[in-house]
């Protein structure tokens, strides 16, 4: 009888979600299984969030009320402190600003548990559950050593695609067949040559891996005739084929120096920390150097003498145009 009833009891648990809390760490959760001869221990949340696709799988921060440590929370635990807990760096003024005089005094944080460089941070609190309740410094200095943490994730994503757009990109090179001179109302062939690029970056302390894949190309010829943007970076053609028509070719109706502008889109995608690598919204635009072309006319001239019989002809050497 004393079986069943205890069986009923630990199915009551289970199903509730009912929670065991240890005295030292105020947010630690878990289930306490009853059987016929053993009680499971519960076990503390591991020190980091396990990396996903989507970022971790920590969800907030829990103080030790022993230690007075901070350890990330795991999805489902349940906090007894009346407080919830936030970092932000050290010198941080907000977006990608630091303060630079702060920046000469910052907390070293080198050589941490797992060998790892950690990061400085200022803890701050406020009540739980309060609305409208202001955060405000808890403690710090001090050295945050998790590879991974999960709270940062938005603010990089929030302010990735600034940061791709402030990257060296280099937008690649304007080719012209012929060049630098061309014939007006001749085809004059572009294309650009462009290749896919790799940066690493810090962002609020993070490793932060950047690929920017160019996608599409604009070309703006100099005398008002824009295209694009487009997928075709256009390519080269033999000497021969030099005035033959190309989707990325351009026909000038007027003599002079045209500057011709390749703005490229790239692509990005970056990863944290060696984690997947996630999209960048949108595209970043970027121009490469403008290419000068020189547009000039052809006249053409029926002469009966070649300059061997008259050497004073037009066109021969020395000659002046008429």
């Amino acid at each position: 009888m004393l079986r069943c009833l205890l069986g009923v009891v630990a199915a009551t648990l289970v199903l509730s979600g009912m929670g065991f809390f240890a005295p030292g760490l105020a947010s630690v959760q878990s289930v306490v299984h009853f059987s016929d001869d053993k009680t499971e221990t519960p076990k503390a949340p591991p020190p980091k969030g396990v990396w996903s696709a989507t970022g971790t799988d920590i969800i907030g921060w829990a103080r030790d009320s022993v230690t007075g440590d901070f350890a990330p929370l795991s999805p489902g635990a349940i906090s007894t402190d009346p407080n919830e807990y936030k970092y932000e760096l050290q010198c941080h003024l907000g977006g990608g600003d630091f303060d630079t005089p702060c920046l000469g005094r910052q907390l070293e944080c080198k050589d941490g548990p797992d060998g790892e460089d950690g990061i400085p941070v200022i803890w701050h609190s406020r009540p739980r559950g309060v609305p409208g309740a202001v955060w405000a410094i808890h403690s710090g200095p001090t050295c945050l050593y998790d590879a991974k943490p999960e709270d940062l994730l938005p603010r990089i994503a929030a302010d990735i695609q600034r940061q791709f757009q402030s990257l060296p990109v280099n937008a690649g090179t304007v080719v012209a067949q012929p060049s630098p001179h061309t014939l007006r109302g001749a085809e004059t062939n572009f294309y650009a040559e462009s290749v896919e690029q790799q940066f690493d970056v810090t962002m609020f302390g993070q490793q932060v891996h950047i690929v920017a894949t160019p996608v599409q190309y604009t070309w703006s010829y100099g005398d008002g005739t824009v295209f694009g943007p487009q997928p075709s970076m256009g390519g080269p053609l033999p000497q021969d084929r030099w005035g033959e028509k190309t989707r990325t070719s351009h026909a000038y109706g007027s003599t002079g120096d045209f500057q011709v502008v390749l703005t490229t889109s790239f692509q990005g995608t970056y990863s944290v920390n060696a984690g997947p690598p996630l999209p960048i919204p949108g595209q970043g635009q970027f121009n490469a150097p403008p290419q000068t072309i020189s547009v000039w006319r052809s006249l053409t001239r029926n002469y009966a003498d070649d300059c061997n019989a008259n050497p004073q002809g037009q066109g021969c050497p020395g000659v002046g145009a008429p």
